[in-house]
């Protein structure tokens, strides 16, 4: 019996090492239209711990852009703003750095699927800094069309999805993950 439980346990750590999951490996069978649809539900789901932030679709956010109007506020960690970032986004340290130079702007903050960054929005409306928080965070924004940039400033069809339960990266996408239990 104690060999079972062993062998069930190493199948167990195998599969979450190599990301062999028959649920989660179908989301590569899926269309885009069906992942812009998990995501904005997971997305709703997430919502609920800070409703008083108000969001900006990714539709309004790529129009705030070609107006010159939006700053893109990464919440996400360093090494995922390495693999790729929204156009002159910059980082949370930077914007609390320097949050009086950026007074003309609509602040637009985001992460992979926009939790991280509501909470840091309503976090930040308790000190009295208004950040709108991207619907969706960069995955709706890639499936919506947007483009992604590299840490060079390049066009790049790669993103860190931080884990396999948000590994809805648009086909053609390279999905990045880090840690081996991500």
């Amino acid at each position: 019996m104690w060999k079972m439980i062993q062998i069930v346990l190493l199948c167990c750590v195998f599969s979450s090492i190599t990301g062999s999951n028959p649920s989660l490996s179908a989301a590569k069978d899926l269309t885009d239209v069906d992942k812009k649809g998990i995501v904005y539900k997971m997305y709703a789901d997430y919502k609920k711990k800070f409703p008083a932030v108000v969001d900006v679709t990714p539709q309004e956010a790529m129009r705030l852009l070609q107006e010159n109007q939006v700053l893109f506020v990464d919440i996400r960690e360093p090494a995922e703003m390495q693999v790729s970032m929204l156009p002159g986004a910059i980082s949370k340290e930077q914007l609390l750095s320097e949050s009086t130079r950026y007074s003309g702007y609509t602040i637009v903050g985001y992460c992979t699927i926009s939790y991280r960054s509501g909470m840091f929005a309503q976090k930040m409306a308790s000190k009295g800094l208004k950040i709108y928080n991207l619907k969706g965070g960069l995955l709706a924004w890639t499936l919506e069309g947007g483009k992604i940039y590299d840490a060079n400033g390049d066009v790049t069809k790669r993103i860190h999805v931080y884990g396999k339960k948000w590994n809805f990266a648009p086909n053609g996408y390279e999905a990045v993950r880090f840690r081996i239990l991500q």
